[in-house]
């Protein structure tokens, strides 16, 4: 939901891109019990960012996030995990927390498990998500796995092909197919980390199938507003 007198508002920078965004995405306000501002980056395409890696998206995120900082919002985050690549930069620009990205949860899930556990990935595109992305989250390398589905029909559909169009039932059922596809390649996987922002819709459905803890956008950002938006016991 949104309120703009809600003084723990967190902001949201959204990408330019065609995608319906059902409920459970974080680029939908309906997804959090919490207000949320939007604000759309003209010209922050998932080309420039996930294959480009265009460095020049830094100047119109800084612009948008300023734009959310002067509405009040306490926190800022992305609607891509590949934002982990400007996490030092913008962290340093405002005087709110950052959270670019759902890896940045990464040191956290290691912490919780046995030395001999592993992380499961679940990635728009595993062929651009490299070790770049996941040192800069704090990431082990050794202990992740990273699954991608930038080869899934429906989902290249719904996010990559810009056809605004989404068929929902398809897209959960690859997410579940790779995610089992990835614990039976290797079951040392204790966890999931989504790292995809249109993903957490499919949470529930991939922890029905696989029976273990799946992270994502929003448990990172449920965490954040708890944080920002305390109340007495």
């Amino acid at each position: 939901m949104s309120d703009d007198s809600n003084p723990a508002a967190i902001g949201i920078l959204v990408m330019d891109a065609r995608i319906e965004r059902i409920p459970g995405d974080v680029g939908n306000p309906a997804t959090f019990p919490f207000p949320v501002h939007l604000r759309s980056v003209a010209g922050a395409t998932l080309k420039r960012l996930i294959h480009e890696r265009d460095r020049s998206l830094l100047k119109p995120f800084v612009e948008a996030g300023w734009a959310l900082v002067g509405q009040g919002v306490r926190a800022l985050t992305t609607t891509c995990g590949f934002m982990i690549l400007f996490q030092e930069d913008l962290a340093r620009e405002f005087p709110v927390p950052v959270f670019t990205s759902s890896l940045l949860q990464l040191p956290f899930i290691q912490a919780t498990l046995r030395p001999q556990d592993r992380i499961g990935i679940i990635t728009a595109d595993a062929s651009n998500l490299a070790p770049e992305h996941l040192r800069k989250a704090g990431g082990d390398t050794d202990r992740l796995t990273v699954v991608g589905l930038e080869n899934q029909p429906k989902f290249r559909e719904a996010i990559f092909e810009g056809t605004g169009r989404m068929d929902v039932q398809g897209v959960e059922s690859e997410v579940v197919e790779q995610s089992e596809r990835m614990l039976a390649a290797d079951p040392r996987i204790a966890t999931i980390l989504f790292e995809c922002a249109n993903l957490p819709p499919y949470a529930a459905a991939v922890q029905a199938a696989v029976k273990l803890p799946v992270y994502d956008f929003c448990t990172m950002l449920h965490h954040v507003h708890a944080a920002l938006a305390r109340t007495p016991f």
